[in-house]
Order: structure tokens, then C-alpha cells, then sequence
């Protein structure tokens, strides 16, 4: 079975960065063949911000989750014995509000909320956590529950 991935971007784990649960949800199923198609286990966006932000070695990211199956504790322990990586309060309100700031483009928000039936008015979502939400949620009901 393939699975989209739903925990929000917006959501942040103990070491309070946002998106890193999300980026261990989707690069865990993928390492398992088990994520929903049109969905990258480790992507250039949100996902690459994370991983640059923190001063991680993508590579050396994504080899740890395929070979150890990390619960989401055990990769945050391994994301803090990292050489170099950057946990400290300003880097990671930096990152934070990159996340939250990211707005997406005119075309992808009108596809999502179209996708919805829900239009695109002056209070529709802009930002890019909630409109991959509502992508997430339409995706996940698409699958498995219509």
C-alpha cells in the first residue's frame, strides 16, 4: 500500500523544527517502496530546506533512515551527534519562519484549491503549509477513503 504522508509541515518534533517529522515520514516510506506517488521521499523544497538549514549531509540522511528504520526519537538523537549541525535557537527560528513564510506560486495554489472546489478568494489559504495540506487530505481521501 502507498501512503500519503500526513503530517503536516508545520509540524515540528522535541528539537522544534518544523518539517523535519514530515521529511522522516516520507523518506522512511520511501525507503519502503510504500510512498504515494507524486510525492519525493526527500525533495528540493521544504525538504532540502530542512536538511541545509541544519548542516546535514543529505546523503548520509537518507542512508540512515534506509538502513536503520529510526523511529522519529532515534533521528532526532542522530541528527544532534551530527558534526556541524546547527540546533541552535537562532537557526532554528530562522528556518522556522522560512517554512512558515513560504508562499506558493500562483498556479499551485489555484490547482489545490481547485481541487477542493474551493475557490480562490482574497481569504483562501496562500501559504504553503496549509495548501499542502488540503493537497495532502484531498490525495489521502482520493486513495482511501472515496
Amino acid at each position: 500500500m502507498k501512503l500519503v504522508p500526513l503530517i503536516s509541515s508545520g509540524t515540528a518534533g522535541p528539537l522544534g523544527v518544523l518539517h523535519l517529522p514530515r521529511l522522516w515520514l516520507k523518506a522512511s516510506l520511501e525507503a519502503r517502496g510504500a510512498l504515494a506517488e507524486g510525492y519525493p521521499g526527500c525533495g528540493q523544497g521544504y525538504d532540502q530546506m530542512v536538511i541545509d538549514a541544519l548542516g546535514l549531509d543529505r546523503d548520509a540522511f537518507l542512508a540512515f533512515i534506509g538502513a536503520e528504520r529510526p523511529t522519529y526519537p532515534q533521528l532526532e538523537a542522530w541528527v544532534k551527534a551530527q558534526p556541524g549541525v546547527k540546533l541552535d535557537a537562532e537557526s532554528i527560528a530562522a528556518l522556522n519562519a522560512a517554512i512558515t513564510g513560504y508562499i506558493h506560486a500562483d498556479a499551485t495554489r489555484q490547482a489545490i484549491l481547485a481541487a477542493d472546489g474551493l475557490p480562490d478568494s482574497a481569504d483562501a489559504a496562500k501559504d504553503a503549509i496549509h495548501l499542502n495540506n488540503l493537497d495532502d487530505w484531498h490525495g489521502f481521501h482520493a486513495a482511501l477513503l472515496k
